[in-house]
């Protein structure tokens, strides 16, 4: 009993989620759909409370070792209940202003809160598979909610079906993984590992890096993201531009550095593939949209491969550069997808680049922010997104990959093509028909003027929030 009590307490932030997800449905049940502002409230305050939980909570492993409670889950865990929490809040007003508010819509958020918690925590391949699953079913019932919207459907479709893929190659790495390593125990495996990286082994985990790929939309497993993104509802995409590409990341630490950390000389190279294609889909992929979340999608892939470079190198430095880096870029995107959200003509929401035009008249203030936003996202300094990548090219180019490091800064110009186009068409552009947009909701609005102050080099050093932020990513690969 006593050893049941310690390992509920150390898997605190899991029980409490998924007890307030049963409450928060039979609530639904009972009261029906005119509770979904009551739930959707109710999950944020569950969500804040599972993230205090994690932060404040006992570390430990239980289950045999199949749930590890460590600095980097730990880490993990509050971006994502953090990233969920704020999705929730932007999707409130979206779904009652479309007219589709159904309470199992932030209920639906919590549940796939529960399985990224259980990937940050993995600490086998049982475990590993069960947090994929877990939130990627929950995620594919939220890309076709609106459902009566054709593209919505379409891209609830195409995940589902590339996803079940993924999973076929990620169960088929795994079994390869136990066949030779003879256990599924991440602590284990790297045992052997240190002494029989065989090509078997090595073969199997070449698998399994694909699948984790498809998880974080690198290239090329990346035919999803661009459809998703584009028919998705847009505070979906916002969730899924942020929290489950935080959880897969540092699964993919995890099972990297801790599972396989003594074979880095053979995991380095494929990962540092996977990032040099997404440089180059994500970079010239992205010049070519004329839809804001389409583009927004191959700068996702593009993002992707800057962390996976600070992964590839296999160091604390590299592993605390990714942390810092997902961090910051997940302030941007919510900063994107809360502009989204705010734009809105006759009732129609604003999507294509070229609705931007005449934004600096209509509203100053948003055209100012995404501005920011853009300028971050390209890596100007002292911008956040310059610091973002600042420490993982470091991190590259100490481990030696200052050939790929200086590859990802080429594609950074690149990709600055795209984003400055935006800021033409805002600034420069003179609109086709003088229509106002429509009043903004508050909650998106609020959110967006947040993220863009975050971006900003006075704000920076105001709260100096920099300084804290490494020293939280430093702890979780115990350098702190």
């Amino acid at each position: 009993m006593t050893d049941l009590s310690s390992a509920l307490q150390i898997a605190a932030p899991e029980v409490a989620l998924s007890v307030g997800a049963l409450v928060l449905l039979m609530i639904g049940a009972f009261v029906g759909e005119k509770s979904t502002r009551l739930i959707s409230g109710l999950s944020v305050l569950l969500l804040a409370g599972a993230a205090v939980l994690a932060a404040v909570g006992p570390l430990g492993t239980v289950f045999n070792g199949a749930y590890v409670a460590d600095p980097l889950a730990v880490y993990g865990k509050v971006a994502i209940f953090l990233c969920a929490a704020v999705a929730i809040v932007l999707g409130d007003e979206w779904i009652h202003r479309k007219g589709i508010a159904k309470f199992e819509y932030p209920v639906l958020i919590v549940l796939a809160s529960i399985g990224m918690s259980m990937m940050a925590s993995s600490g086998d391949l049982i475990s590993l598979y069960i947090g994929i699953e877990m939130h990627s079913l929950a995620l594919y019932v939220l890309a076709a909610y609106h459902r009566d919207d054709l593209k919505a459907s379409e891209a609830g479709l195409k995940y589902f079906v590339l996803g079940a893929l993924s999973s076929g190659i990620l169960l088929y790495g795994a079994s390869l993984i136990y066949g030779f390593a003879g256990s599924m125990n991440f602590a284990e495996i790297a045992a052997f590992a240190s002494d029989n990286p065989g090509p078997g082994l090595i073969f199997g985990l070449v698998f399994l890096i694909c699948g984790l790929a498809f998880k974080v939309s690198a290239a090329p497993f990346h035919m999803w993201t661009p459809d998703v993104y584009e028919g998705a509802p847009t505070p979906v995409v916002s969730l899924f531009a942020t929290a489950p590409k935080i959880a897969a990341m540092v699964l993919i630490i995890r099972v990297l550095i801790e599972g396989f950390g003594l074979a880095h000389d053979q995991w380095a190279q494929v990962v540092i593939l996977i990032s040099l294609i997404s440089f180059v889909v994500g970079s010239f992929g992205g010049l070519f949209q004329k839809d804001v979340q389409r583009l927004l999608a191959y700068s996702s892939i593009i993002n992707i491969g800057y962390a996976l470079l600070g992964v590839a190198a296999g160091t604390e430095a590299g592993v605390q550069a990714t942390l810092m880096f997902m961090t910051l870029y997940v302030i941007d995107q919510f900063g994107f997808f809360a502009i989204l959200l705010s734009l809105s003509r006759n009732g129609r929401p604003i999507r294509k680049i070229a609705d931007l035009s005449g934004l600096k008249k209509d509203r100053p203030l948003t055209a100012v922010a995404l501005t920011i936003l853009a300028l971050s996202a390209v890596g100007i300094p002292p911008m956040s997104g310059f610091w973002g990548k600042f420490f993982v090219f470091g991190a590259a180019a100490d481990a030696g990959y200052w050939m790929a490091g200086a590859a990802g800064l080429v594609a950074s110009v690149v990709a600055g093509f795209y984003y400055l186009r935006i800021i033409k068409v805002m600034w420069f552009d003179t609109p086709e028909f003088d229509v106002k947009t429509d009043k903004a909701p508050v909650a998106p609005q609020w959110i967006a003027w947040a993220a863009a102050a975050f971006s900003l080099p006075i704000v920076i050093l105001a709260l100096g929030y920099l300084e804290p932020l490494t020293r939280a990513a430093a702890a979780g690969v115990g350098i702190g």
